[in-house]
């Protein structure tokens, strides 16, 4: 009997638990019934502000779903409402939906990064008011850390707070950030800045709430040629006032608490890019298996199947590293997390991008249609490559920490 279509790009479970199977197939069911044109609604096309107001709409559809089902709050602590469980699980979420044709980009941010730093390392009136609202869908919070002139040195950014003259405690910040994703969607970024050090002057990474209403924070879209539901946007303040409690933790604490951030980033970035490399991968093999053009489909043919079971393979190893970082992670081994993470993204970006090449080459001219919806995910595909760090920068942090090599910079 031959196989399904599907059973070529299932995630592969063998190494999850009961519980993390039973996950899987809630979330796949889930994305099954908003999968139907998802990407199409939030791509390009005919419709204009009507057409962008209903793809918003679809996905928000979706993102108030996936928090009443608790897949949202799933990384969080149960106190305030969330799962108790773990970034292994909300990867997992993210990446069925991703599978299912209906990713959530704003997953890899608001829960994952932002209420992750928070559960970590924020006050109790922080976690009290922001995590609820998190973990039920209720609230959204962005996360700003790429300025304009820093890319990907960290230590280059400019954005600054000091305290108020006045003794008040408050805070001012200026600065400008840039590819800021969900902006007019969020309540508030959690913005990453620096402070001088008392002791010594020097400048130290710090991170800000900043809700979306505060004076003088200024955001503006920025046209993308990738039509994603969720925007992006740049953003500008001078001198706005935060209250004390705007700084998120302790002040002298900032690095580790931006890396405890950057790495569930990292994972859920895989998790996105695996999601998206099974769906596309998935198109091509249901088309590989009923096209037929002489007497056999297509799929008979070694030219046209070696190189989707090479993607298969590709996909399956990126996803294994992706469990590996998200399980370091969660036992709380930051360091061995951070190298797992890095290289997760990095298998898993460049699976995705050869899976989606490899679908629509399947496809030939069917797969640069919009009826299957693949020719959109080769600009999308790109994204993972890129951001939320380039593949360049994390050869850059193999090289010189797992395999001691000298800096080139």
């Amino acid at each position: 009997m031959p196989a399904s279509p599907s059973a070529a790009v299932t995630a592969s479970t063998a190494l999850e638990t009961d519980e993390h199977r039973a996950l899987r197939q809630a979330v796949a069911a889930l994305g099954a019934r908003y999968a139907r044109d998802f990407f199409g609604a939030a791509g390009s096309g005919p419709g204009g502000d009507a057409g962008a107001t209903a793809r918003a709409g679809h996905v928000q559809d979706l993102w108030q779903e996936a928090a009443k089902l608790g897949y949202l709050g799933i990384n969080l602590p149960e106190e305030f409402g969330g799962g108790g469980a773990g970034i292994s699980e909300l990867a997992i979420v993210l990446e069925e939906l991703g599978a299912a044709g209906c990713p959530l980009l704003m997953l890899v941010v608001s829960p994952s990064i932002c209420g992750t730093v928070i559960a970590r390392f924020g006050t109790e009136e922080q976690k009290q008011r922001w995590l609820p609202g998190l973990a039920d869908g209720s609230r959204m919070m962005s996360f700003g850390i790429t300025e304009p002139d820093a890319g990907s040195n960290s230590h280059r950014i400019t954005t600054t707070g000091r305290r108020a003259p006045d003794g008040s405690g408050d805070w001012l910040l200026t600065g400008r950030k840039v590819f800021i994703s969900g902006v007019d969607i969020s309540d508030a970024t959690l913005i990453v800045g620096r402070t001088e050090d008392a002791r010594t002057g020097k400048l130290k990474p710090c991170l800000f709430i900043v809700p979306r209403d505060t004076p003088g924070f200024e955001y503006r879209q920025i046209d993308m040629e990738l039509h994603a539901a969720e925007k992006q946007f740049e953003l500008s303040f001078d001198d706005i006032r935060l209250p004390a409690e705007a700084l998120v933790g302790d002040e002298d604490a900032g690095l580790l608490q931006l890396f405890a951030g950057l790495n569930p980033e990292r994972i859920m970035s895989a998790a996105f890019a695996l999601g998206m490399g099974r769906h596309a991968l998935a198109k091509a093999v249901d088309y590989a298996r009923t096209r037929q053009v002489w007497k056999t489909p297509i799929g008979a043919h070694q030219a046209i199947a070696h190189p989707l079971a090479q993607a298969h393979i590709e996909l399956e190893l990126a996803r294994l590293m992706t469990q590996k970082a998200a399980r370091l992670y969660d036992a709380g081994d930051d360091i061995g997390a951070g190298e797992a993470a890095n290289m997760a993204k990095y298998a898993a970006a460049e699976a995705n991008v050869r899976a989606v090449d490899q679908a629509v080459h399947t496809l030939g001219g069917n797969g640069l249609t919009k009826e299957y919806g693949l020719a959109q995910l080769v600009t999308a595909s790109r994204v993972a490559r890129i951001a939320p760090v380039s593949r360049e920068m994390i050869l850059n942090y193999v090289s010189h920490q797992s395999l001691g090599l000298p800096k080139s910079y």
